[in-house]
C-alpha cells in the first residue's frame, strides 16, 4: 500500500468526501477552505474560498457539478464545484455541523449545533437546478435532542432522516412530517457521544462510531444492532468498503493528551476490521495526530484519511489485498 501525502491543510481535517465517479476527494478542515483534490494522485485541483469558520463537512452532487459546505461560520453554502464560486448561501442563527444531499439531489439536510438558548436542529432544504431561483427557506424543520447532532443522512428513497450525536442515541425520523419514527435501544446502544456515520454502498446499513471506543453496524429501515466492533480508543471516523467486508474505524485520544505521548502510544493508525467476524484484521499508521475523517472510494481500491495534523492520507491497496487481479 503506497500512501500519497496530501499538505494543503493549515489546521485539522474534520470531513472527507469522494464524488460519485471517485476521481475526486473534497476535504474540510477547521482552515476555512474546503478543498478538493485528484483522488489518483492527490494532486490539489482548488479551492472554495468564502467561509469565516471551521467547515464540518461537505457533500457533493451525484452529476459532480455542486458542493455543500456546513460551517461554524453558520452558514452552509453551495459552491460550483467546477469554477469554485459560491450559489447561495443558508444563513441559520447556530453553527451548521452536517450537510447531505439527497437521492437526485433536489433536497439537502442541513443540522445545527445547539447556541446559546437554541437547541439543535435539523433542517430540510430545497434544492433548485437553477442556481438563481435558490432559496433559503426550510422544507421541514425537526428541533433536535438534547446536545449536539454531529450527523444527518437520508435514509431509503429520502423518506427518513437518520441523525446521531452527543446523546448517543440514533433516531429516525420522517423526513416529510419530522415525526420520530425510531430510536436505537439503549441497551444495545452507544454509550457516549456518537461522532461517525457512514453508510454502506447499497444503503441498507450503517456504521457509527462512538468514543466509547465501539464502532456499530445497524440495519438502515429496522435500526436493529448487527455487528459490534471493538477498539481501544475513541473512534472518531468510520467507512465501509464498497467491494469488500471490510470496516475501517479511525480515531485515537483527545488532541489535548496527545502532546505528552509519543505517536506510536496514540494509536492513530486506522484499524481494518472483518465486518462479519468484528474481528480486527490490519492497521495502517502515518498520521501524528488522531484520524478525525475517513472515506473509501467508491471503487473500494483505495482509501483516504484526514488528521488533527493537517494531512490526508490516500492510500491505494495492493492488487494482494484483493486476493483478486485488478
Amino acid at each position: 500500500m503506497r500512501p500519497i501525502l496530501m499538505k494543503g491543510h493549515e489546521r485539522p481535517l474534520t470531513f472527507l468526501k469522494y464524488n460519485r465517479d471517485g476521481d475526486l476527494l473534497f476535504s474540510c478542515a477547521k482552515d476555512h477552505t474546503p478543498t478538493v483534490w485528484f483522488a489518483d494522485n492527490g494532486e490539489r485541483l482548488g479551492t472554495y474560498r468564502g467561509h469565516n469558520g471551521a467547515v464540518w463537512s461537505c457533500d457533493v452532487s451525484r452529476d459532480s457539478t455542486r458542493l455543500i459546505t456546513g460551517s461554524a461560520d453558520q452558514t452552509a453554502k453551495l459552491w460550483n464545484v467546477q469554477t469554485g464560486t459560491q450559489l447561495f448561501t443558508f444563513n441559520f442563527d447556530s453553527p451548521a455541523r452536517s450537510v447531505d444531499f439527497a437521492i437526485g439531489d433536489k433536497l439537502a439536510v442541513i443540522t445545527t449545533d445547539p447556541f446559546m438558548e437554541l437547541t439543535s436542529a435539523i433542517h430540510v432544504k430545497r434544492i433548485t437546478r437553477d442556481a438563481t431561483e435558490q432559496t433559503g427557506e426550510s422544507v421541514l424543520v425537526i428541533k433536535g435532542p438534547q446536545g449536539r447532532i454531529n450527523r444527518a443522512i437520508w435514509g431509503p428513497l429520502n423518506s427518513t432522516i437518520i441523525s446521531a450525536g452527543e446523546d448517543a442515541v440514533i433516531r429516525i425520523w420522517d423526513s416529510e412530517t419530522g415525526k420520530l419514527l425510531r430510536e436505537a435501544d439503549k441497551e444495545s446502544g452507544h454509550k457516549k457521544p456518537i461522532t461517525s456515520l457512514a453508510k454502506s454502498a447499497d444503503g441498507s446499513h450503517f456504521l457509527t462510531g462512538s468514543l466509547d471506543k465501539s464502532a456499530k453496524l445497524w440495519d438502515v429501515r429496522t435500526l436493529t444492532l448487527i455487528k459490534t466492533y471493538v477498539t481501544e480508543r475513541p473512534v472518531n471516523a468510520v467507512a465501509l468498503s464498497p467491494l469488500l467486508d471490510h470496516v475501517v474505524l479511525g480515531g485515537g485520544q483527545d488532541a489535548s493528551a496527545v502532546t505528552t505521548t509519543d505517536h506510536r502510544a496514540g494509536k492513530f493508525e486506522a484499524k481494518f476490521y472483518d465486518k462479519i467476524l468484528q474481528e480486527e484484521i490490519g492497521g495502517v499508521k502515518g498520521h501524528f495526530g488522531p484520524i478525525n475523517a475517513l472515506a473509501f472510494n467508491p471503487d473500494g481500491k483505495s482509501f483516504s484519511s484526514g488528521g488533527e495534523d493537517g494531512y490526508v492520507r490516500l492510500h491505494h491497496f495492493d492488487p494482494d489485498y484483493f486476493n483478486i487481479k485488478i
